[in-house]
């Protein structure tokens, strides 16, 4: 590996962490009961992504979805992780962030609000379609796209 293909691969990594490391990090944990494993799990994660940077050029929910089916790999997390986590990628975009802002990133509504800058009556009502729209999804087999 060259030097520029070395220092792109680290820009890489890093903005990677920057805008995903949080969501990856509370996950892992979550899962994993581990702080630390989840760091190495995150690290790890991020390191395999370099390796397939085409996997990261599409939408900022896309590459999210793809990370976390990279960190299962990386952790052998278990299956009903899976399908959750892709129940979410069949969400609008507008609704995962909302999700991701409440659950991954472990803000409560007003919170949420404030960083999406919306009405947190818009955050519920959000939350809210997302949740039923993920239970539908998985008890679907995931099998419904974003329209419902």
């Amino acid at each position: 590996m060259s030097r520029r293909d070395q220092a792109a691969g680290e820009v890489l990594v890093r903005r990677l962490f920057a805008e995903h490391g949080a969501a990856l990090l509370a996950y892992a944990t979550r899962v994993s009961g581990d702080r630390v494993a989840a760091e190495g799990f995150v690290r790890g994660t991020l390191l395999r992504a370099r390796a397939d940077p085409a996997a990261l050029s599409e939408d900022r929910g896309a590459v999210r979805a793809h990370l976390f089916g990279v960190l299962r790999a990386v952790a052998g997390l278990p299956s009903g992780s899976l399908e959750m986590l892709d129940a979410v990628g069949t969400l609008p975009p507008e609704e995962r962030e909302v999700l991701n802002h409440l659950y991954f990133q472990g803000r409560d509504v007003k919170e949420a609000a404030a960083s999406l800058g919306l009405p947190a009556e818009t955050v519920k009502s959000r939350s809210y379609q997302a949740m039923r729209r993920l239970r539908e999804a998985v008890a679907a087999g995931v099998s419904m796209g974003a329209g419902g």
